[in-house]
């Protein structure tokens, strides 16, 4: 069966009899008919239980044929279920721009989903519309602002906050406003971003409750007036409105896995142009009410990895017990050279565990435990899966292969066991110190994580950094936007690559989030759908089943 098909003949049970199962009060839960929850973030503050143990779910650089980290993260949240103790797995909410373009879909595969998969694919509980509605609230006032005779002296020409829609087109990324004569505003430049590159998304998914998201709305840097002196959402009295418009989107989402154990749902900012990574609320709710819980980075450990752990995890106060290295053999073959997954190549496995390896180094850096986890497809053989055994025992990496996809928990009883092994809390060693200038940081991050001897910055870089000087941003987080295909800034460097030198091209500063954002190579945040994209082989029939999904 294709995972739809799996995902339609599961068998739910009632979200409160979930929530009942793992203690969560159900007081606490706002339903969304019988399989979909929010649970109220201010939960937070009424309950102070043994916390369970924090294991983030990275992996090596990911190919065009995927890795399964979604998948792994549910079917270890089912396995250490099995082995009984309590485990929660903690996810992104997935954008539908991705949806309709290639990936078509976010909620795992095989028996390793979390469920009801149309509803959490397609709008879900409307945190989406609610992100985007209040970032583009503040682009309103922005704009009625200068229309309203621009009492602030905002300077057109240089606002730097965008609108944003969860939906790939191309088409929005460098737009005319205000055209229309004078009922249709000012004329300027603008554009848009896709929703999950929002600054208002990253302030979601690291506010710990409304107050703080207040707080940090209303210090999104806007742009700068005709002096040079920069605007705030707070000068636009703007961070109310849009805390209205998000007031049920800070609750989690409580959904549940095939096996009917409890997964939360939260936020949904990009790795490679954002910090990757659930919300912090959603952690935290977690934590309280499991021994295990298995959260998601997106993509490799150099972006969701390198993100959860400098930013997330202080943002937070988290300890981190283990982090769980998604490998496959096709992706080291591929980073081997060798493009066919059917071809069996142990020199090119050989070859390409040099970019694993690597991915091992990044996570030892920060002091975590690391376990490898081996996602089983169907054409590996034996020798392959020999030779990537024996080069992972002389690094004295503890690994077992993962079998979810197609058996379920019961699949991954072994990663299971070895993550229960492997896992001790410990306080992570960052790589930076918040109080370091922000090219040092930058230097450390490219050079540690990436494997790059140097970086250099263009003239537009360099600009930027001064205008920051101006926002007292002395202690903000870097939060680097990047290629996912590569440890560099070039997608075409596959595998370990070595004597690369990093190009800075822009720097953004996300105030409201404290992110100062180093663009790196060709990064767009707002992408384009493919050639063929999935939304044209999408279809729905009478009975509400959804065709080419």
């Amino acid at each position: 069966m294709r995972d739809y098909e799996i995902s339609k003949n599961a068998k739910l049970m009632k979200i409160d009899k979930i929530a009942s199962n793992f203690d969560v009060p159900l007081d606490s839960l706002m339903l969304y008919g019988d399989y979909v929850a929010k649970i109220d973030h201010r939960l937070l503050k009424s309950i102070d239980r043994i916390q369970g143990k924090l294991v983030l779910v990275t992996g090596m650089t990911p190919t065009p044929h995927g890795e399964g980290k979604t998948t792994t993260t549910i079917g270890l949240t089912d396995a250490v279920n099995l082995l009984g103790y309590k485990a929660i797995g903690v996810l992104r909410q997935p954008s539908l721009g991705p949806i309709f373009g290639v990936k078509g879909g976010a909620t795992g595969g095989g028996y390793a989903q979390v469920v009801p998969m149309e509803e959490i694919n397609f709008l879900f509980t409307g945190d989406f519309p609610a992100v985007e509605y209040a970032n583009n609230l503040l682009s309103a006032m922005i704009d009625n602002s200068i229309y309203q005779g621009n009492p602030l002296g905002i300077d057109p020409r240089r606002i730097k906050f965008k609108r944003v829609m969860d939906m790939n087109d191309r088409a929005l990324r460098h737009i005319v406003v205000g055209l229309g004569g004078i009922e249709g505003g000012i004329p300027r430049e603008d554009g848009f971003n896709i929703t999950v590159a929002s600054e208002v998304m990253a302030i979601l998914g690291i506010s710990s409750d409304l107050n703080d998201l207040k707080e940090r709305l209303s210090r999104i840097y806007v742009g700068m007036t005709y002096d040079r002196s920069p605007v705030f959402a707070k000068d636009l009295k703007a961070e109310g409105a849009m805390a209205v418009i998000l007031r049920n989107a800070i609750n989690p989402n409580l959904v549940q896995t095939l096996e009917n154990n409890p997964v939360f749902i939260h936020t949904g900012p990009f790795a490679n142009i954002a910090h990757g990574s659930a919300s912090v609320i959603s952690i935290k709710l977690a934590l309280q009410f499991a021994d295990y819980v298995f959260v998601e980075g997106g993509f490799a450990t150099d972006l969701g990895g390198e993100k959860f752990l400098d930013i997330v995890s202080r943002v937070g106060g988290f300890k981190v017990s283990a982090a769980v290295i998604v490998a496959s053999i096709r992706a080291l073959k591929y980073h081997g050279g060798q493009k066919d997954e059917n071809v069996e190549d142990v020199e090119a496995v050989k070859r390409g565990f040099a970019n694993l390896e690597k991915h091992i180094e990044n996570m030892k850096t920060f002091g975590v435990p690391v376990v490898v986890a081996l996602n089983k497809f169907p054409t590996d053989t034996e020798k392959e899966i020999e030779v990537i055994s024996n080069l992972l025992s002389k690094e004295g990496v503890p690994f077992a292969l993962s079998d979810v996809y197609e058996r379920g928990g019961v699949g991954g009883e072994a990663l299971a066991k070895a993550v229960v092994e492997n896992a001790k809390e410990v306080i992570p060693s960052f790589l930076y110190e918040l109080n370091e200038p922000v090219k040092a940081k930058i230097y450390k991050i490219a050079t540690k994580m990436y494997g790059a001897k140097d970086v250099v910055y263009s003239d537009e870089a360099e600009t930027n950094l001064k205008e920051i000087e101006k926002l007292s941003m002395d202690n903000a987080f870097v939060c680097m936007a990047k290629t996912q295909s590569s440890l560099s800034d070039n997608p075409k460097l596959l595998g370990r690559p070595e004597n690369f030198v990093v190009t800075v091209k822009e720097v953004r500063a996300l105030r409201g989030a404290n992110f100062i954002v180093p663009i790196l190579g060709k990064i767009n945040t707002m992408p384009g759908l493919p050639k063929e994209p999935l939304a044209t082989k999408l279809n729905i029939d009478e009975n509400g089943y959804i065709q080419g999904f």
